[in-house]
This record gives C-alpha cells, structure tokens and sequence, in this order.
C-alpha cells in the first residue's frame, strides 16, 4: 500500500534510518517522512529509488555523498529552511558510518529545524544477535584496509573495557580477524551477516575460531563483527602501588596521599597508609 503523504510535517533535516535489508522494517514514521519530502538527500539515488517504488512513492532526489558532499551541502540546508528534506542513508542510521554529520552541524547553525527519525542499525542489530555483553560497547566502524594502520587502530582499542563492534566487508573479514585475534588474544566474539535478510546468521566463538573459519571462504555481504570486552584486570602490583603512592606524597599529605591511591587502584587505606609512611621516612 502506497505510503499517505503527510502535509503537516516542519521545513527542516529529518535524519531517517532505512531498512538495512528486509524492506519491512521501514517504519510507518520514516514513510510518512519519505512522503512528504520536498527533497531526499540520498547516498545513492539508485538505491533510495527501489524503498521508494516498494513505498510507492516518486520525491525529488538529491545524491549526498563523500564526492559530492562540499559542494552540495549549502544547497541542501538551503532547501531545508525552506522544506522538507530527508536525509537517507543506503541502509540503516545515517551518519553511523556514512557521510552527514557535517550536514547537521551546519544545518543546525544556518538555524534549520533538525528531526531525527529512528530505525534500523546494523551495529545494534548486530549486538542483539552475539549474545556478549551490552550494557558498554564502543562503535569502531571500519578499520585501516593496510595492514600495519589496522594492527595500529586495533592496538589503541586493546584495553577498553567494553565489548567492541567494527563493520567488515566480506574479502578483508579474515584478515580482520586475524589482526584482531592477534591484537585482542582469545577473547569471544560473533561475525554477524546478512542481517533482517532470509539468510541471516551469526556466527559465534574465539576470534582466532572465527578467522580459521572464513580463511578460504569470504562472505558476501556486508558484515558486523562483535568481539567482547577484555578479561578482569590483573589486581595493581606491590611495584605500582609504590610508583602511584610516591608521586601522591609530592603534592600530598601521607593519609590523603594513601587515600587516593586507594580510591585509583581500588586498594586497602589502611595497608597503603602504612607503605607510605615507609615511604616518606624511607
């Protein structure tokens, strides 16, 4: 059924999130929006053009992209102080990985209404499907293609304590898992695919599992990995405590100096209050 224009809609940028592979999950909210567009500012017209045939739909259309996006942009908040234009993505949320947030920051300071229309999300749909800890998580997007920034990119993420989610393509996903299996060590993690689609899987175990696995047979499509957070923290050393303790007693007294070494490492006061009297008269 033809999506209802809606004529009721504010001149501004509405943000909407799009299927990111079965068409159903546009929601009645983003196609009431698509709708009454005055102009979508699509990443690829091509692909906008096949949600808005299945919607029914014919709106003017915009290409907005990495090449084109300098020159374009002061047209399209032009159009949006005026209008409705909708701001899409080829799937999922815009600017998750995609070209905008330059437009909605300078879209916002030409005093243009900003909306945004919430929706699919392969990184959070991925995180629902690895069955690994959710309640931290740090959106990587995509890593370096060489090989020497990718071991670089992963290195400054070894140590968040959080579970971590990267976007992939399907002829760099083993040599992704091998550098993260080599940066990150044995840790759990999913190799998410085909995500809303009829073969939709995820594929769960070690990254070092998980790289063995797709070695000799890339996946098509566009791909999510979820790898979990780091094990617990080894407890601080006698060493550590020492160094934290000493550079304390050079701006503080010697119990507010153990005091907060103690809240730091999560050490005993009283144990720390002791070693930095030793400390200071040793």
């Amino acid at each position: 059924m033809p999506a209802q224009l809606n004529p009721e809609f504010a001149p501004g940028l509405y943000i909407v999130a799009t299927p990111i592979g079965n068409l159903g999950d546009i929601s009645a909210r983003a196609a009431q929006v698509l709708g009454a567009a005055d102009l979508i500012a699509a990443e690829d017209t091509r692909v906008t053009a096949r949600l808005l045939h299945h919607l029914g739909l014919k709106r003017p259309m915009q290409p907005y992209n990495d090449h084109n996006a300098e020159t374009v942009r002061p047209g399209i908040i032009a159009r949006a102080s005026e209008g409705v234009v909708a701001l899409v993505s080829d799937a999922g949320t815009p600017l998750i990985s995609d070209p905008g947030y330059k437009l909605v920051r300078d879209a916002r300071a030409a005093g243009c209404n900003v909306v945004t229309v919430p929706g699919p999300c392969a990184a959070i749909a991925a995180l629902t499907l690895a069955g690994l800890p959710t309640d931290r998580f740090l959106f990587i997007g995509f890593l370096p293609a060489k090989a020497a920034a990718r071991a670089g990119a992963i290195a400054e993420v070894a140590g968040v304590r959080a579970t971590l989610v990267f976007y992939e393509s399907g002829p760099r996903l083993a040599a992704c898992l091998a550098d993260l299996a080599a940066g990150l060590g044995p840790r759990e993690a999913a190799v998410a695919r085909e995500i809303t689609k009829l073969h939709e899987e995820a594929v769960t175990g070690t990254l070092a599992d998980l790289a063995a696995r797709y070695a000799d047979a890339a996946p098509r499509g566009e791909i999510v990995i979820v790898v979990g957070p780091p094990g617990a923290a080894p407890p601080p050393s006698a060493d550590m405590a020492d160094a934290a303790l000493a550079e304390a007693l050079t701006r503080l007294p010697v119990g507010q100096a153990a005091s907060e070494v103690a809240r730091a490492l999560g050490l005993d006061r009283r144990t720390l209050y002791a070693r930095a009297l030793a400390l200071k008269n040793g």
